[in-house]
């Protein structure tokens, strides 16, 4: 039997930077490490998990020193969850660490050195800023260090929260999150509450088994509160009597819906939400336009970073009334909606259908005749019968996942030659790998970045491409 070797244990370690992803940077004997929960300026002790030749990943094992910057986080689950990893670091901090990374994604990946680089645009509210959180009912509590070695507490417990970072079986008993503003912890502890009252079987992923899965909540600007409760499997009872008490004890709930979900993933795309009170949508506002939120709807979560973002790309497009623009992953049309009144036309294309009824709903709800929406891939439907029938575009917005855009689709932007690109970007480093393929004929005019999701490491950014010369000749 091969025996493992010992971790290595590293004394008195300064955490220097932030890298990619935000993880904090350190170097020993010429080796850069990374780890996770520190601030630079810390003094810590780590235990390397992972050792290569040129780096190597570690965990921190005591903090010797605290960081000058480091300040107390505000939120109880903090440092077990994973959705604010950052509450640590001033927000200042954040904003130039996450402007430090989109500079550097853009020099080193996407070779940008002339264009230029506009302060990343802050939050106002660092604080219940999403508009959408979902929790999963688990019969499998994640119990802390401690909790594990504690004789008294039971290994098996039911817990509505969110997932522990990399452990998919288990969720964190979630009490207080402020993500959102405090209807979401009424909600969800009203839940628990409910079900546990109840004995009702809070869903085993392992097993498929189990009745309560997920809680959906989409809080708008405008007032209107959409819940959607996903379960294993249809109980007319049991479904009636939840939905009814939650209703009574939260009668802000403008729409109710269940979700009857019988398959081994979480996905509802596929699925038919049922509604059980109100209108089975909501309605969101994004600078003077209204949007039509199903339940299944892809709709930015931070509605304010939403309107600064969506700002920013239309500024970055400088349209006069006259270009025809196109939307390219355009979803359910918000972005095109949004700089419409500055466009001749808008040309969206989304792969995703029910994105693209939505997308229609949406023009419609805001008596916009001027945009056109068509689901399909756009390598496959930009072609010259099309360009012939809407016209070919004065400027392309792209709104790429965060994988960035299929090559295929990089040389098709190259074969259009539209005169301007505004690249929205969810992944600074996917943005500056594209942006470097359309060198060979576009120039970075210029780039911001905004910061959509505070405490987080995650950096949205808008650049601005122009179309190259033609050298003329001689």
């Amino acid at each position: 039997m091969k025996r493992k070797k010992p971790r290595v244990t590293l004394h008195n370690i300064t955490i220097t930077d932030y890298a990619a992803q935000g993880k904090a940077l350190a170097r020993y004997e010429g080796k850069v490490i990374f780890t996770e929960g520190a601030v630079p300026g810390d003094v810590v002790d780590l235990v390397l998990t992972k050792n290569k030749k040129d780096f190597a990943e570690a965990r921190i094992t005591q903090i010797i020193q605290p960081s000058p910057d480091r300040v107390t986080p505000f939120c109880q689950h903090f440092g077990v969850c994973g959705g604010c990893k950052w509450q640590m670091l001033p927000y200042e901090k954040q904003l130039a660490f996450k402007q430090q990374e989109a500079t550097q994604n853009l020099l080193r990946i996407g070779k940008v050195t002339d264009a230029t680089i506009l302060p990343i645009a802050g939050a106002t509210d660092t604080e219940h800023y999403r508009n959408k959180l979902e929790f999963t009912f688990s019969n499998k509590r994640y119990l802390t260090a401690d909790e594990i070695n504690d004789e008294g507490v039971q290994p098996l417990q039911n817990s509505l929260g969110f997932h522990v970072p990399r452990i998919f079986d288990k969720t964190i008993n979630i009490f207080e999150c402020f993500l959102m503003d405090d209807v979401n912890n009424r909600i969800r502890n009203t839940m628990r509450q409910i079900a546990l009252q109840h004995e009702l079987p809070f869903y085993d992923i392992k097993e498929h088994t189990g009745w309560l899965r997920n809680l959906i909540i989409r809080k708008c600007t405008t007032g209107e509160l959409m819940v959607n409760l996903c379960i294993n499997y249809e109980d007319e009872a049991n479904t009636k009597m939840v939905l009814d008490a939650l209703l009574a004890a939260v009668p802000e709930i403008t729409t109710l819906l269940y979700t009857i979900n019988p398959k081994w993933n979480d996905s509802i795309y596929d699925l038919t939400p049922i509604t059980y009170f109100g209108k089975g949508y909501a309605i969101e506002k994004l600078g003077n336009f209204e949007f039509i939120i199903s339940p299944k709807s892809f709709f930015q979560t931070n509605t304010a970073q939403a309107n600064t973002l969506y700002s920013i790309t239309q500024a970055f497009a400088q349209l006069t009334g006259n270009e025809v623009v196109y939307d390219l992953y355009c979803g359910t049309g918000s972005i095109g909606i949004y700089v419409s009144p500055g466009a001749k036309k808008i040309v969206g294309v989304e792969l995703i259908e029910d994105a693209i009824e939505d997308a229609k709903k949406n023009a419609a709800l805001n008596n916009i005749t001027h945009a056109h929406f068509f689901a399909g891939d756009v390598i496959k439907i930009c072609d010259d019968a099309f360009f012939e029938t809407h016209g070919r575009p004065d400027v392309v917005i792209t709104d790429p996942p965060r994988a960035g855009m299929h090559e295929k689709l990089v040389n098709k932007l190259l074969e259009i030659a539209a005169p301007v690109i505004v690249y929205v970007s969810c992944n600074t480093a996917t943005m500056a790998r594209d942006i470097l393929l359309l060198s060979e004929k576009y120039a970075v005019e210029k780039v911001q970045a905004v910061d959509m999701f505070p405490h987080t490491h995650h950096i949205e950014c808008v650049a601005r491409l122009v179309l190259k010369a033609t050298p003329t000749a001689e």
